[in-house]
């Protein structure tokens, strides 16, 4: 999807939830998603490809994270899809005047554990807003000292576990990272407890 004479690095966690969207395609046509901490937004790129209403963020103290947002929609023919700056935590006026939403999408955006709870407040704001909507989420598990299931039951948030193998995406080449100390990748679907899914 993205030429790397631009500087772009796709980071594995982002194939792998593009791959999900990829496998789920039939069901994107008309959805309202929302990728957040996008920056390069393979994500939102392949669910805007697939007939998804997409709206890209990422912090609007990160210009350079928003341009690149910019430029994957116009290397990708996507011109129309709007780009926001959204700071994790913050509840501002786009977030509060954010139409409503299907989909929330995260690439490793638990990436580092001083944003966790930011990251949940907005995710909250976001699901209490849109009780029906989910947050589909990839991350790299780095640690063996953080949890992000202990800040979900804090939250109390309801999360799915997705087995990469689930939707082809255990493949060496796609969820294996070649950078020092290859990871484990593991994808979450996050939403309300009362939300049934639908």
């Amino acid at each position: 999807v993205l030429d790397s004479q631009y500087g772009m690095y796709v980071w594995p966690c982002a194939v792998v939830l593009a791959q999900y969207l990829w496998a789920h395609r039939r069901s994107l046509p008309g959805k309202r998603v929302l990728e957040i901490g996008a920056g390069v937004s393979l994500p939102g790129v392949v669910a805007a490809r697939c007939g998804a209403q997409v709206l890209l963020s990422d912090s609007e103290e990160l210009p350079r994270c928003l341009q690149s947002c910019r430029s994957s929609c116009l290397m990708n023919h996507l011109p129309h899809v709007p780009v926001l700056g959204l700071t994790w935590g913050r509840v501002s006026p786009e977030l509060l005047s954010l139409a409503p939403i299907d989909i929330i999408l995260g690439s490793d955006v638990f990436f580092d554990p001083k944003d966790f709870e930011d990251i949940l407040t907005t995710i909250y704001f976001l699901l209490e807003k849109n009780p029906h909507a989910q947050f589909w989420t990839t991350y790299q598990v780095r640690s063996a000292d953080w949890s992000i299931e202990a800040l979900l039951y804090k939250w109390k948030l309801k999360s799915i576990h997705v087995p990469l193998h689930s939707f082809g995406a255990d493949k060496e080449h796609l969820a294996s990272s070649s950078l020092p100390g290859r990871h484990t990748i593991e994808m979450m679907i996050i939403s309300l407890p009362q939300s049934d899914g639908t």
